[in-house]
């Protein structure tokens, strides 16, 4: 696998690879557009602002070790799963699967800066939805792993890792050579604590690809992650450190076929580039593609190279997409993809700004329609790894994260949201499903569509159905979950705590329990 990565680069480049060098249909070189100065007017976000602290919830956990408020679904994980990497879909809720959700109390507490439209306070307001609805009863909660340096090196150059470890606000004038060879200054800006953000994000997912390789779990969830236009060495669009590639390359551990899709409103580079040479990851990226959209890259014609040739698929779309036409083009691109590449594993990256009245987003989808591509992975039946990603109106990727992850453990939640600490976020309508849609024309036309679709179906024939691996050598996993020589839990400290799952209502006795913490009756 090092030998791999190794070969994603030429020898004697210092800058990342690009796969239009190497591609057959060579595309004119774009300007380098910004994700930062895109439709900056539309639909902008109302609330406005980080709020530090993450509110009185996200408080009771620093007063103690994790408050992991967990209950396993029955009929589906280790023992009897329903995850044999079949090639269509299964009937929805045919069984009950074993969900795993990843939070960090501290991760929406970081800030990019005064103005900047990437808000990781979104996840705060999420995980308060999913609290306040109940759905942590229907999953396993922790508190995940912090990626070390060592991690993240798996992927990203040495170097680079360590300018992100080393650089801050106070001291970053004396890496102004640093700065510009990285990436770093005006649309992934150097804040307090960005190394340790990225630990945070970035051990989410790698815990939940771990857990998925372990059958510890059928689906894993990490809103925090799916920052895909990271490169090996460099940031970009917002994205520091790939937690997705990261997280795939711990999957293919285990797993000889792990497809990736994308439904971002900005092309997947980051995790296209990483694998664009290999057959052991599919690409599928939805996007919109055209006028020095963000990151410019994405044309259909991008298809892989050497053993990754038309194992890479890229679906170019236009502005003001709408549920329907979205759902004509991704299901059925879906199905034949899992159907000739035979997944054993799924990561689907949930990026939020294709919904409508996103701050950077030129897209139609509703929160029903967003979610629709989830469920509709999900029916497949095969272990799947959910991240977060892209969406800047922050009330409404609370709403559809929260709405997915309702989708993901099969538990119908009500149209009006329950009371929170962040309840005035949601105003003037208080609902789970608001109406975002813009004035933006559908220019997606069925003729259009059905180009794409054929020209997509024309790239599968091209595969050599489900390629297989050699046997070899499994490496040592990232984390093991054999606590037979552990200390007993009451002894260790609370940073040892980070993956044990509590007793149901440990700590939160229901509503009437005003300061969620579970008061004793004498």
């Amino acid at each position: 696998m090092a030998r791999f990565l190794e070969d994603l680069i030429p020898p004697g480049r210092k800058k990342p690879w690009h796969p239009r060098t190497a591609a057959t249909c060579l595309l004119p070189e774009p300007r380098r557009p910004s994700l930062r100065t895109q439709n900056l007017g539309e639909g902008r976000d109302s609330a406005g602002g980080v709020v530090y602290g993450g509110g009185a919830w996200i408080s009771q956990f620093r007063r103690g070790r994790l408050r992991a408020y967990a209950t396993r679904t029955t009929g589906g994980g280790a023992d009897g799963r329903a995850c044999s990497g079949g090639a269509g879909p299964g009937p929805a809720g045919a069984m009950a699967k074993t969900v795993a959700y990843f939070y960090d109390p501290d991760v929406g507490n970081f800030h990019y800066g005064a103005g900047h439209p990437m808000k990781p306070h979104r996840l705060a307001l999420t995980h308060s939805l999913v609290l306040h609805y109940g759905l942590y009863k229907k999953m396993i909660v922790f508190k995940p792993y912090q990626a070390s340096q060592h991690d993240m090196c798996r992927f990203h150059s040495e170097d680079y890792i360590d300018f992100l470890q080393r650089v801050s606000p106070t001291n970053m004038q004396g890496f102004t050579k640093s700065l510009n060879a990285f990436n770093v200054g005006d649309d992934c800006p150097v804040f307090p604590g960005l190394f340790e953000f990225c630990s945070r994000y970035t051990g989410a997912s790698l815990q939940g690809a771990t857990q998925l390789n372990n059958k510890i779990c059928d689906i894993a969830i990490n809103w925090a992650g799916g920052l895909h236009h990271a490169k090996k060495f460099e940031a970009s669009g917002f994205c520091y450190v790939n937690d997705i590639v990261i997280g795939i390359l711990e999957l293919l551990k285990y797993h000889p076929r792990v497809l990736y899709i994308d439904i971002d409103i900005h092309h997947g580079d980051g995790v296209q580039e990483a694998f664009y040479l290999t057959d052991r990851v599919m690409t599928v990226s939805f996007h919109k593609y055209g006028n020095y959209f963000f990151p410019g890259t994405g044309d259909m014609y991008e298809v892989g190279a050497e053993s990754g040739r038309y194992y890479c698929l890229n679906v170019p779309l236009r502005d003001g997409i709408d549920d329907q036409s979205y759902k004509h083009l991704f299901q059925p691109v879906i199905n034949q993809v899992v159907d000739f590449y035979q997944p054993t594993c799924i990561v689907l990256q949930c990026g939020a700004d294709s919904l409508g009245c996103d701050r950077l987003g030129c897209f139609n989808l509703s929160i029903r329609g967003h979610g629709e591509c989830v469920e509709y992975v999900k029916s497949f039946n095969i272990p799947l790894l959910v991240l977060g990603g892209g969406g800047y109106t922050v009330r409404n990727v609370a709403r559809c994260w929260t709405y997915e992850t309702s989708l993901l453990v099969e538990e119908a939640i009500s149209e009006e949201l329950p009371y929170s600490e962040y309840f005035e976020y949601f105003a003037p309508d208080f609902t789970l499903h608001p109406d975002v849609s813009t004035r933006i024309e559908n220019q997606n036309s069925r003729q259009y569509l059905d180009q794409i679709r054929q020209t997509i179906f024309e790239n599968l024939k091209m595969l050599n159905h489900a390629p297989s691996v050699q046997i070899h050598d499994v490496p040592a996993d990232l984390l093991t979950y054999d606590r037979t020589d552990e200390a007993d839990a009451e002894e260790r400290g609370p940073e040892e705590n980070y993956s044990r799952p509590e007793a149901p209502n440990e700590f939160y006795d229901g509503d009437h329990d005003n300061d969620k913490e579970s008061d004793v009756e004498i």
